[in-house]
């Protein structure tokens, strides 16, 4: 049983090293391009 407990922690923690390689260059893209748009129409 504790090795499933151990199982289900290790892929939280995979999930959440996944979730942060995808968000993080997703978040200053669109930052960037926000900041791009604003130096463009404002």
């Amino acid at each position: 049983m504790s090795n499933q407990a151990a199982t289900k922690s290790s892929n939280k923690t995979l999930l959440a090293i996944f979730w942060l390689y995808v968000l993080v260059p997703l978040v200053w893209g669109v930052t960037n391009t926000l900041a791009q748009a604003m130096k463009l129409f404002g």
